[in-house]
């Protein structure tokens, strides 16, 4: 049996979009719109992942990837992200306390998630993350990776939602899915 698994084949692999975000970033809200569009105009047939690149100049983005892993966790992973992302300016003033509070309105376990902040137990995939933004050239924030091509949102969106359309729509072709 010289075949390993179909499912890794590469024609039957769905295409993956990386996005690279920070939840206390404002061009990442701006961006949410186009990653809606995207996630509506592909539904199952293209993976969105949410990746993490906290900046040093938020001093609750690593806090926030934290809480959206636990959030993708229970089950609600980029509802959690839109609620935190359309409140920017409150997670600036409010912190971990208002990450807690943006659970409970989801209906998650807030308690949960407050445990999570404490224990750490997303630290290392947030380090992961954003150890690998930095091994392929993120900078900043929002940033997308599709056919390991990077597309840098955090100077200018224009555009890019159409570029990520252009390659997705070849990976499908080509992929046959």
């Amino acid at each position: 049996m010289s075949d390993s698994s179909p499912v890794s084949s590469p024609a039957s692999a769905r295409p993956v979009l990386d996005v690279w975000c920070e939840l206390q970033c404002p061009d990442c809200r701006t961006a949410l719109d186009d990653v809606r569009a995207l996630r509506a105009r592909y539904g199952d047939r293209l993976e969105v992942r949410l990746r993490h690149f906290p900046l040093e100049k938020h001093k609750h983005s690593f806090a926030a990837a934290q809480a959206a892993e636990e959030a993708l966790e229970q089950g609600k992973g980029w509802e959690y992200v839109e609620a935190v992302l359309g409140r920017v300016e409150r997670l600036d003033r409010a912190g971990e306390p208002f990450l807690v509070e943006v659970a409970g309105e989801l209906g998650l376990d807030a308690e949960e998630f407050d445990t999570a902040l404490i224990d750490g137990r997303h630290i290392l995939i947030v380090d992961a993350d954003q150890a690998e933004g930095k091994a392929i050239g993120v900078t900043g924030t929002p940033t997308y990776v599709v056919d390991d091509q990077r597309l840098d949102g955090g100077t200018s969106q224009e555009g890019l939602r159409e570029r990520v359309e252009e390659i997705v729509d070849r990976l499908l072709a080509d992929g046959g899915a």
